[in-house]
């Protein structure tokens, strides 16, 4: 990937992983627009970030998916990179029906659906710019899940899935897909403690790294590890994963 002189569209830009790369494209001379629904931390961002434009919006809702679509290419027409990063984790007992529907769909709304949507609104646009690229972030969940998380598990399996699907069906445009395969990495992701995981600049530093060879596959550590692994090979990391 050319990792500078870009147009780069980051959805949960304003905190964790998204945050970092945003720093790492606009260090490297690239314009960066982010969302989020935070707007304390998208203002805080763009205070320390010259020219980082911003939009509160939450990706979970399929009007704001749309608004964002009409905002990003009003905003920046030139707009060739989409990083589909916005995700959020939580602790979910499967069997208990004390937790209304809709508080877990918006997981599955958020971590899935919304890639999808905007992928679908963005495909054209993005074949018409120069060096246009599409990155969705999954996780090594996606290859062996943690059961305490299992919509997140889930949706980030859902998405590899889907992801190496669209790489085969735009392999005869210009657009480039590429996947983000974090590890555990410690941020505060849906406010759950990932004080056990990879410092975010060491993994962030690693992605922009990769990023500028041809890989299509962005992974560290762990995920490296799982993305290539054998199924009686991600059954015994089930196990241990899960105690």
């Amino acid at each position: 990937m050319k990792l500078t002189q870009n147009t780069i569209l980051v959805t949960g830009g304003g905190a964790g992983i998204g945050l970092a790369l945003t720093e790492r494209f606009h260090a490297a001379g690239n314009t960066v627009l982010i969302c989020g629904r935070d707007a304390a931390k998208l203002q805080a961002a763009a205070n320390r970030l010259p020219g980082l434009r911003t939009l509160v919006c939450d990706v979970a809702k399929p009007a704001e998916r749309q608004r964002l679509f009409e905002w990003a290419i009003s905003e920046a027409p030139q707009l060739n990179v989409l990083l589909n990063n916005a995700g959020i984790q939580r602790e979910v007992q499967l069997g208990e029906a004390d937790e209304d529907w809709e508080t877990r769909a918006v997981e599955i709304a958020i971590n899935f659906e919304a890639p999808i949507h905007l992928v679908s609104l963005f495909t054209r646009h993005l074949q018409q710019q120069t060096n246009p690229v599409i990155m969705n972030v999954s996780s090594g969940l996606a290859f062996a899940p943690i059961a305490r998380i299992p919509i997140y598990s889930a949706t980030k399996a859902a998405i590899h899935s889907y992801t190496q699907s669209l790489r085969r069906q735009l392999a005869h445009t210009p657009v480039q897909v590429i996947e983000i395969i974090p590890p555990a990495v410690h941020t505060n992701l849906g406010g759950t403690d990932h004080s056990f995981g990879v410092a975010v600049d060491e993994y962030t530093d690693s992605v922009m790294e990769q990023l500028a060879t041809d890989s299509q596959e962005i992974v560290y550590q762990i995920s490296a590890k799982l993305s290539q692994s054998s199924r009686a090979e991600l059954d015994m990391m089930f196990e241990r994963m899960n105690g």
